[in-house]
């Protein structure tokens, strides 16, 4: 399993809502209808006619009001408490002007009171619940003084305070499981898609090995039977058959260059290398011995804080670094070549120099070797890039996350 995919799903910290929620056409509607109930009750009961006027202008000045301030305020999900406060106070206002000249214009209570807790903070939105029952009540038991009626006033406030905090304990509620539905959703598909990169990498990796063991068990088997069949029929001829020798020498040598082909390519499928150290201790155990080999100088630098990468990073970077080295030995007749791992805050770049022939990039075929870097560096989310020239040596350098 890859180090970097949680094996737990982490607990979920959605926020908490504040609650404001975001307007809905709903809203509107049923805004609209307390309004229009509340603006017919007004004027369908015998009043005197400057009280209604009055009452009139009160509740028409809320919807311009609504339109330009509260309606913007909602959509913005009530995040400016100051002007939610500002635009609730003067509701209020219009509201006590409305109910102090007629007495059915407390009906209007069922449309404030929810409007409340969408522009601004329970606590805040409480306070208004609980000046705007405040007022009506003081408002009827000032109409009627009596004892029955201020019982009765006493006894719609607290009802309507009551039903109020209920009803936003319900709607903050209802908030919270929603954010707590959509955190737990973004994070299932999250894991899905690195269980699913897991997978695919368990995968390429379990092929790999597959054709490692292939490659051995029939193409390096076959190259060292056919090694020694050659030596065996270069040590039966005779002294006379010169042109048979020369010619079994020759077989002989692209046999075992076809043997050391296979079993590098053996080598490359296989990230059992990683397992003896650090990527930066095997970086350098590669280099070295590639330097013995080639017999040219070979230097290794490790820079920055190094820190253990995902397994399939590691071995990214450990097969850029094999390719680049072989591409040396064979090809680029270098006196020297120095490899640098740099490990920076965000990504680890890995590059390769040597002060060999060079060769011009734009001519070349690439050949599987060149294909192979791009395409590993490419999965792994990283870049690559080649610069040489002729007589002027060669750089690979990739870099990739990490």
């Amino acid at each position: 399993m890859r180090e970097d995919v949680p094996l737990a799903v982490p607990r979920l910290t959605a926020p908490r809502p504040s609650g404001s929620i975001a307007a809905e056409p709903r809203w509107d509607v049923y805004y609209a209808v307390v309004f229009v109930a509340c603006l017919a009750v007004v004027q369908a009961g015998p009043l005197d006619p400057a009280r209604r006027v009055i009452a009139t202008a009160a509740l028409a000045a809320m919807v311009p009001w609504y339109l330009v301030l509260g309606r913007p305020l909602m959509k913005q999900g009530g995040g400016a408490e100051s002007r939610g406060t500002i635009y609730l106070a003067v509701l209020v206002v219009l509201f006590a002007v409305a109910q102090s000249q007629v007495a059915s214009a407390w009906f209007l209570a069922f449309g404030l009171l929810p409007l409340c807790f969408h522009l601004t903070t329970m606590r805040r939105a409480m306070v208004f619940v609980v000046v705007i029952n405040v007022i009506g009540a003081a408002l009827d038991v000032w109409r009627d003084p009596g004892l029955p009626g201020a019982l009765i006033a006493l006894g719609i406030l607290a009802f309507a305070i009551a039903f109020a905090y209920v009803y936003c304990r319900w709607m903050a509620r209802v908030i919270e499981q929603s954010l707590e539905r959509a955190a737990l959703i973004e994070q299932l598909e999250s894991t899905r898609a690195e269980l699913a990169a897991a997978h695919h990498q368990a995968g390429v990796l379990a092929e790999r090995h597959r054709l490692a063991g292939e490659i051995h068990d029939t193409l390096a088997q076959g190259f060292t039977s056919i090694v020694t069949l050659l030596q065996a029929a270069e040590a039966s001829l005779g002294p006379g058959e010169s042109g048979a020798r020369r010619h079994l020498d020759l077989a002989l040598v692209t046999a075992r260059e076809n043997l050391a082909e296979a079993r590098t390519l053996v080598t490359a499928l296989t990230p059992a290398t990683l397992q003896a150290g650090s990527l930066g201790d095997t970086v350098h155990r590669v280099t070295g011995t590639t330097g013995a080999q080639a017999g040219i100088q070979a230097h290794t630098e490790v820079t920055g804080t190094a820190r253990r990468l995902p397994t399939g990073t590691e071995v990214v970077l450990l097969r850029v670094c094999q390719e680049a080295l072989a591409n040396v030995r064979k090809h680029a007749a270098a006196r020297q070549v120095s490899v640098r791992l740099r490990y920076a805050d965000a990504t680890v770049r890995l590059t390769v120099t040597d002060d060999g022939r060079g060769f011009d990039p734009h001519a070349a075929n690439g050949g599987y070797g060149l294909k192979g870097m791009l395409e590993r560096v490419r999965q792994a989310g990283g870049t690559i890039k080649l610069t040489s020239a002729p007589g002027a040596g060669t750089e690979v350098s990739a870099e990739v996350p990490g």
